[in-house]
């Protein structure tokens, strides 16, 4: 018996030091085993920018959209009125890799594309790179059957224009017609019945907007009209087809990269007479109908691909103000 109590008594002992010995490596800032560590995310530094991962390829007028937690950059030029692409270029933001994508059927620059119930939707647009042959063509693409397909097309042709989607429809904003006239067509795209409707026009006619989604309210910021670029600054309800004029953009530009994130309206870079090397990044916010002045782009840009992921804005590809095709991935964390 006493045996068997000295070894109790022995147990209790190892355990009782191994407690302290646990202790006393908490107490002198020791490390537990991997497993039991959680590392703390790394903090959000606001109203900068960071780059990504450069494009495969160069290019500018593509056709963007954020499909399943990637982003699809479709199409573009990669010279001055030629060089047209029909590639697919797929961007991972979480691992920052580039990979191939299935090609659309036919090469296309200055389209416009949105993305609806996990399909991606291709608008407009030129096979040639000259607006003379814009189109009215409508492509939609499929991530589980990986397969491009033709849908009912524009009832306008045009490229330059914008898309941006409420409540699973899509709308089409502005854009160049083939005379090189600035539109304010607006033209409603529903997936669900393949079928489009004509809306209640632009206050203002102009091509390569810069438009989002705010709440319900979708934003159309900036442009080129046919006098040259202006602020114009415009915000369309669709449940009473109205737009209303807002406060301009103090900065008078076309091309920018720009998207919505919460209550702001975001625009950076771009191109206007006079200083066609834009970095210049503003936010508008609706509710105040204001314009603020942000950090600027690291390299400018105009004319690139444009996408809203995960509270971030991603602004790819573009081109100098010679034209030249730019492979830049520049982020912006609000």
């Amino acid at each position: 018996m006493n045996c068997v109590r000295q070894h109790v008594a022995v147990l209790r002992m190892a355990a009782c030091a191994l407690t302290m010995l646990t202790l006393f490596i908490f107490a002198a800032g020791g490390a537990l085993p991997l497993q039991a560590q959680t590392e703390a995310a790394p903090a959000v530094v606001h109203n900068t920018w960071t780059s990504g991962t450069p494009m495969p390829t160069a290019a500018f007028l593509t056709a963007v959209g954020v499909l399943k937690g990637q982003i699809y950059v479709v199409g573009g030029c990669t010279v001055p009125g030629g060089g047209v692409i029909a590639d697919t270029q797929i961007y991972d933001p979480a691992t920052n890799t580039w990979t191939a994508g299935v090609s659309l059927p036919t090469p296309l620059c200055d389209g416009t594309a949105a993305v609806v119930k996990n399909v991606l939707y291709v608008f407009g647009g030129t096979p040639s790179g000259s607006a003379q042959n814009y189109t009215n063509a409508v492509w939609a693409y499929s991530p589980k059957t990986k397969t491009w397909s033709s849908k009912a097309a524009m009832p306008t042709i045009r490229g330059d224009m914008a898309a941006v989607v409420e409540k699973n429809i899509v709308y089409v904003i502005g854009g160049n017609a083939t005379d090189g006239s600035r539109l304010n067509t607006v033209e409603s795209y529903n997936p669900a019945t393949n079928t489009w409707t004509e809306e209640v026009p632009l206050l203002a006619g102009k091509a390569e907007p810069s438009v989002g989604l705010i709440g319900t309210t979708i934003v159309a910021a900036d442009g080129y009209e046919t006098s040259g670029d202006f602020g114009d600054n415009e915000a369309y309800d669709a449940t009473t087809n109205t737009w209303t004029s807002l406060a301009s953009d103090p900065t008078a530009r076309n091309g920018a990269c720009g998207g919505a994130i919460g209550p702001y309206m975001y625009v950076a870079g771009g191109y206007y007479d006079g200083n066609p090397d834009l970095t210049l990044t503003e936010s508008f916010k609706l509710s105040k109908d204001t314009w603020k002045t942000l950090a600027p782009m690291p390299q400018a840009t105009w004319v690139g691909g444009s996408a809203v992921y995960k509270g971030q804005l991603y602004c790819l590809g573009g081109a100098t103000n010679q034209e030249d095709a730019l492979n830049y991935v520049q982020i912006y964390q609000p």
